[in-house]
């Protein structure tokens, strides 16, 4: 080897464990995410999930804005979210100078917080024949109001009734599942999922909408954050009872005819020190046992 040759080889060097070591770097950032940092993230600086913590208090220790100087905020940058066809009701979430955000038909986003420079955009391809005409079944407009961070992943709750794992870093598509009954081909289905997902050891959980539309029954799901696998599902109302049904419980609800066809479409929420979700219902539609005209809405129930 000549010595020019081996000049360029020993400069190359460095070079190459540079880029390894940035890499490396990017890749551990990314994966910073986990269960502590999610239970710690309201006694920290960065939007790490909806709400800010489990509790959703929405309230951040950062002081640097404050009352004397919140007039002097001005615009830095703007970042076009998308063409709308519905509200924007998402808060970005915010890690490693790196905002993620998702808009109307459950579009993603990831983008450099200091400068606006757009990173990665995801778009899952939802149905869009969701509001036509004979085929709607969004109550409410297309809007998405949330996503999760962890380990190295971006939860996404697809508006048709998909949950979807992507990589944080470059936008690319893990793993997508079924969080709704999997419509046939041809059939209108009740169902879409609106909510900002939890995950927690491992598991993403989510809810369902569609109370709007009977046939409906709202229920959580949990998936396997690596896999997507389906692990649980939980009815936060009782079915057929013909059919029989899953728990004691849901024999008990029966038997009072107060019982509906829940939405589960806010915010699932967690206690600290709790390995529990609390699972809001709402926007009941008439019951479909009994003759009961009882609507309850904003209660809560505990999957097991």
């Amino acid at each position: 080897m000549t010595a020019k040759k081996m000049k360029w080889l020993l400069l190359g060097v460095p070079g190459m464990i540079l880029l390894t070591w940035t890499a490396f770097a990017v890749q551990q950032q990314v994966k910073k995410i986990d269960d502590k940092a999610l239970k710690d993230a309201g006694k920290g600086t960065e939007w790490l999930s909806n709400g800010m913590s489990w509790g959703e208090q929405r309230y951040s220790t950062m002081a640097q804005i404050n009352p004397q100087n919140v007039g002097k905020l001005a615009l830095a940058w703007s970042y076009e979210l998308g063409p709308g066809g519905g509200s924007q009701q998402a808060t970005p979430l915010y890690s490693n100078g790196v905002l993620y955000t998702v808009t109307n038909w459950s579009i993603v986003a990831a983008v450099e917080a200091k400068t606006g420079k757009e990173i990665w955009r995801y778009d899952p391809q939802a149905d869009r024949t969701m509001t036509q005409q004979g085929r709607s079944r969004l109550c409410c407009g297309v809007n998405s109001r949330g996503i999760a961070l962890y380990e190295g992943k971006v939860l996404v709750p697809v508006i048709d009734g998909r949950m979807q794992a992507l990589d944080a870093a470059t936008g690319k598509l893990l793993w997508s599942s079924w969080a709704i009954p999997q419509p046939k081909e041809g059939e209108v289905s009740s169902y879409s999922i609106t909510m900002a997902p939890r995950v927690a050891k491992g598991k993403v959980f989510i809810g369902n909408a569609g109370a709007e539309f009977p046939p409906f029954r709202g229920y959580v799901s949990a998936f396997d954050v690596g896999t997507g696998k389906e692990l649980w599902k939980f009815y936060v109302t009782p079915g057929d009872p013909s059919k029989g049904f899953e728990s004691k419980d849901m024999e008990a609800a029966a038997k009072t005819k107060h019982f509906s066809t829940e939405n589960v479409r806010p915010s699932l929420r967690k206690s600290a020190g709790c390995s529990i979700p609390k699972t809001p219902r709402s926007s009941s539609s008439p019951p479909r046992a009994g003759t009961s005209s009882n609507r309850p809405r904003s209660t809560w129930s505990s999957p097991s």
